[in-house]
């Protein structure tokens, strides 16, 4: 469960990036977080993984209290979160399958789970015939399938896919917004930052739009249209 209770953040130019917000993402919910250009997305998902603290009020993410969490307890608490990024950040000198068991390690897995989970995390993915590949020789939207099966390989309880489709064209964007969709099928929770409205409104899903720093509209299977204010539904 992630869990806002009237959170904000300065920072120490005196920049207020989120003004009191509160929200909570239930185990197992499919989110979009969508806002325009400095509404504070990349500011919440940098709380939710530790990166940094809030300046007020608090956040809970999967039991741990982030608010006064420990350094020690960092590293437990990161384990129970996988990050999918834009630019997909693969280890370029390591193929398919290294880069899968160097995300295991990193967590301390022994190697009869290292052996046991990836194939079944690669095979998901649709991968299982390019364990041997650099990532210089995938497609972009192979690598960004690479990119979610290390963030899947820990088997942690949420993933927060941080604009997973914005270097991929529409065709290969959808295809990854449905395999994040089926692996939340399987129980993961799932928050994922998007500016496409396109990609949100095929995916009938709860939306929460932020803008300035507050959230402006919390609902399912509708993009907010800034321009004009309002949740916009896809036409059917």
């Amino acid at each position: 469960m992630i869990r806002l209770i009237n959170v904000e953040k300065c920072y120490a130019n005196g920049a207020k990036a989120i003004n009191g917000i509160s929200m909570e993402i239930d185990d197992g919910e499919f989110v979009f977080l969508v806002g325009p250009s400095g509404s504070g997305k990349s500011t919440i998902i940098k709380m939710l993984t530790g990166e940094i603290g809030p300046t007020a009020g608090r956040i809970m993410i999967n039991g741990y209290n982030m608010t006064n969490i420990s350094s020690r307890q960092i590293p437990f608490m990161r384990r129970t979160i996988g990050v999918i990024f834009q630019d997909f950040r693969l280890l370029e000198k390591k193929n398919v399958y290294e880069n899968m068991v160097f995300a295991m390690r990193a967590v301390g897995a022994p190697p009869a789970e290292i052996k046991r989970r990836i194939p079944y995390v690669l095979e998901l993915v649709g991968l299982e015939n390019k364990t041997r590949r650099l990532p210089g020789e995938l497609s972009g939207g192979e690598q960004q399938r690479v990119a979610i099966a290390r963030a899947l390989v820990n088997n942690p309880e949420t993933i927060i896919a941080d604009e997973p489709t914005g270097n991929l064209d529409p065709e290969r964007s959808f295809e990854i917004m449905s395999l994040l969709e089926r692996i939340n099928d399987l129980g993961t929770t799932m928050l994922v930052v998007t500016h496409e409205k396109d990609l949100v409104n095929r995916f009938s899903k709860r939306v929460i739009a932020l803008e300035k720093g507050q959230i402006v509209s919390d609902g399912k299977g509708s993009y907010y249209d800034y321009s004009r204010g309002t949740a916009q539904h896809e036409e059917t």
